[in-house]
């Protein structure tokens, strides 16, 4: 049930988001739009609150509720990231808006690297706090191994980006031919 409730919840982001854009700059009504976007949370909420009550009505802890943990901290870390990057790109394909600015070329790219794995880094933090949560809640009653080695999982992962992101750094990406580096995006106050 867990799993399929996973499934649920990323197909439910995607038809979420894809109608929340739709009603913003295809029916040109942005309110309504943002409202539908703003409902997203409510999906890992369910998630989370459905695998509390699985393991409270005594399901051994496995890797499904490993694997809900790991989702939702994705999505608490990379949800907003996401839906503002496919905006950008909607309000340009869509509505003319100007081209989103990509991530670059050099030490930008490097910056913009890092920075996803600080989002990563928040993602496994949500992740093992939960599953920490998930330890405590079971306590002895049950084998917590899964828990344990989904833990591990979630540090490999960040071990993993920052080498990704270590490797943008000692060997930057180069512009294409012609193109300058860009600079890293000012961003606008307000």
């Amino acid at each position: 049930m867990v799993v399929a409730l996973i499934i649920a919840c990323e197909v439910g982001f995607w038809v979420l988001l894809a109608a929340g854009l739709a009603l913003r700059y295809l029916a040109k009504r942005p309110r309504l739009g943002a409202a539908v976007l703003l409902c997203e949370p409510v999906l890992e909420l369910v998630l989370l609150v459905v695998t509390t009550v699985d393991l409270k009505n005594g399901a051994a802890p496995d890797w499904k509720h490993g694997l809900a943990a790991l989702y939702i901290g994705y999505t608490v870390a990379y949800g907003h990231y996401t839906v503002k990057w496919l905006d950008g790109h909607a309000a340009h394909r869509l509505a003319g808006g100007p081209k989103p600015p990509g991530a670059g070329y050099g030490t930008a790219r490097a910056v913009h690297e890092w920075k996803l794995w600080a989002r990563t880094v928040a993602a496994a933090a949500v992740a093992l706090g939960l599953l920490r949560a998930a330890v405590w809640y079971v306590g002895d009653a049950g084998d917590v191994s899964s828990l344990e080695a989904t833990q591990y999982a979630a540090l490999r992962v960040v071990g993993i980006h920052a080498l990704i992101a270590v490797a943008y750094t000692l060997w930057p990406k180069k512009a294409p031919a012609g193109a300058a580096e860009r600079p890293a995006p000012v961003k606008a106050d307000g």
